[in-house]
């Protein structure tokens, strides 16, 4: 059970497990306190067989402001700044064996946005707003970009990194950092549809899929495809292939498919 001071609130439902930013206060600010539960959530989902899914959500208007501005200011007697772990948060939503899909009802800045673009999918209200503040406070977009750059088309990413200008869930999709804006009152059901359809997959195959989208292009076209070949062949005569292809031929759900979906 989530304590009641939880700055990430955690639910698990149907194969999805939500973590939820819960720290209105500060907008949600990647604090080193909220970092540190966000990744106990994260590997306590993946550790859980029963979970197919993982949703990031927040409470309160904002999604994500960045980085806890409080706490960096107060970390420069040290000489350090808490960026360290924002790229371990970063590695690990994008690497969570698990599809993970952002949900955006609000404003994010900054960090804010490495972690919507870690996330496999990310839906925002067409309302939300977005801007990459860090050079106007004096400093760089450096640990998000690892996230973000992958995502972003290269003009849109100059324009906005160097103007820090903010831009709206529509320009959001366009550019890619999401992969939908939709008007805030259908927000919810968007979300509904992508999480059913993410629950249909099988686990492996999931898992399997993002290590597949992570792959870079080769060199070497034909070893290449005999990679992939082999790859595909080993998912095939899995247990899960098997079932899926047989369950596939009864026109029947998989094994793996959480009841009621």
């Amino acid at each position: 059970m989530t304590s009641p001071d939880a700055l990430v609130r955690v639910a698990t439902a149907r194969g999805v497990t939500t973590l939820t930013l819960d720290s209105p206060h500060n907008r949600n600010a990647l604090s080193t306190p909220l970092m540190t539960e966000l990744l106990a959530g994260l590997a306590a989902a993946v550790a859980d067989d029963a979970v197919r899914a993982v949703v990031l959500d927040h409470t309160g208007p904002v999604f994500c402001s960045g980085a806890d501005l409080k706490e960096t200011a107060a970390a420069y007697a040290s000489g350090t700044v808490p960026a360290g772990m924002l790229g371990e948060v970063l590695v690990a939503v994008r690497e969570c064996p698990k599809p993970v899909l952002a949900k955006v009802a609000g404003p994010a800045r900054a960090g804010g946005l490495g972690l919507i673009a870690a996330a496999d999918l990310a839906v925002c209200a067409e309302e939300a707003t977005f801007a990459f503040t860090e050079v106007r406070i004096g400093v760089i977009p450096a640990v998000i970009s690892a996230t973000v750059l992958p995502r972003l088309h290269p003009r849109a990413a100059a324009e906005l990194y160097l103007t820090g200008d903010t831009f709206d869930g529509r320009r959001a999709a366009e550019i890619g950092l999401v992969t939908a804006a939709v008007p805030a009152d259908g927000l919810d059901a968007a979300v509904d549809r992508y999480r059913a359809s993410l629950v249909k997959g099988a686990p492996k195959a999931l898992a399997g899929t993002k290590e597949l989208l992570r792959r870079r292009a080769a060199t070497d076209l034909r070893a290449e495809i005999g990679e992939l070949a082999a790859l595909s062949s080993g998912y095939f005569l899995s247990e899960e292939g098997r079932e899926g292809v047989l369950a596939f031929r009864e026109k029947r759900p998989a094994a793996w498919v959480p009841a009621g979906d």
